[in-house]
């Protein structure tokens, strides 16, 4: 793919990053290939290997920046400990992410968002490190639940979607915490994160989640996230402007209508691993470089 970036001239001083393809240091990854023809337009972009990144914490760009540049990064989800060595590495090369480690851990780790969001989002219990939840607490708050880390569940495997509290014994409710820390493997983050399920409106089979984007306290985009038709309802707008000043600059936030007809927050993410929604425009999504550059002040915790 031809790197476009090299014939135009950036409207902003802003730099975006994405990961490259396993095959070529100057090619990007092909599920970011519409993103990079799309930044191309208007901003610098750099490619890294994420794989060697991951792997052993080296940071391979496929060029450098010659001055101090705003930089944003779109890509794959990172451990907090990779994330701020990733920073750290970006910077001493002039490419200073405008996320830095404490904004990219309070979206990324659903325990640090949670306090901001409590009075919109189901119930939570969380256990740092290797301590375990206690079942007898789980049991006298959540009539049903669900294990995450802080992080993600493991959908689609043989755990069960959500757990009934009423009936399950504390030999059952340990071999399903092992069989998660074995399937997340090296990917466990955090702790384990029990979960109050909720039950979900469907709209043929669907459920009806919208994910939001925001940038530099913006709302940046707000489309379907689960496939359902976007003539589905979208969220209140009052519930969606309650969460644009969270101190991040560039996160998302999940919504979903539930069965009674409330809504909630289901999951938050750092916005620059967070993946769009389906048939959702790029033109208009880049645009989120430019309201980060001037939002250079957005306070973090």
């Amino acid at each position: 793919m031809k790197n476009n970036d090299e014939t135009k001239s950036p409207l902003c001083d802003v730099t975006v990053l994405f990961p490259c393809d396993f095959t070529s240091l100057n090619r990007v990854d092909s599920l970011f290939a519409e993103e990079q023809a799309c930044a191309c337009d208007s901003y610098s972009t750099v490619l890294f290997d994420f794989d060697l990144f991951a792997a052993d914490g080296t940071l391979r760009l496929n060029k450098n920046s010659d001055r101090e540049t705003a930089c944003v990064y779109r890509g794959w989800m990172m451990t907090p400990d990779r994330y701020e060595s990733f920073y750290n590495q970006l910077k001493a090369r002039r490419l200073n992410l405008l996320t830095d480690l404490k904004a990219y851990n309070l979206m990324h780790l659903f325990p640090h968002v949670y306090p901001y969001i409590k009075e919109d989002t189901p119930g939570m219990i969380c256990c740092s490190g290797d301590s375990q939840p206690d079942l007898k607490e789980i049991k006298n708050r959540f009539p049903r639940f669900m294990i995450k880390d802080f992080v993600k569940s493991e959908k689609g495997t043989e755990i069960p979607s959500f757990f009934t509290s009423e009936n399950l014994s504390e030999e059952e409710f340990h071999h399903w915490l092992k069989v998660f820390r074995e399937y997340r493997g090296n990917l466990f983050t955090g702790g384990i994160c029990i979960k109050e399920y909720v039950d979900l409106k469907k709209y043929d089979a669907l459920p009806n989640e919208w994910r939001v984007f925001y940038a530099g306290h913006e709302i940046l985009s707000c489309n379907p996230h689960a496939g359902q038709s976007g003539q589905c309802p979208a969220p209140p707008e009052s519930l969606v402007e309650k969460y644009r000043f969270l101190p991040s600059p560039f996160y998302t936030i999940d919504y979903a209508e539930l069965s009674d007809g409330r809504w909630m927050i289901l999951e938050t993410g750092d916005g620059s691993v967070s993946g769009l929604c389906e048939n959702q425009s790029l033109a208009d999504f880049y645009r989120f470089p430019k309201l980060l550059s001037n939002t250079h002040g957005v306070k973090n915790v």
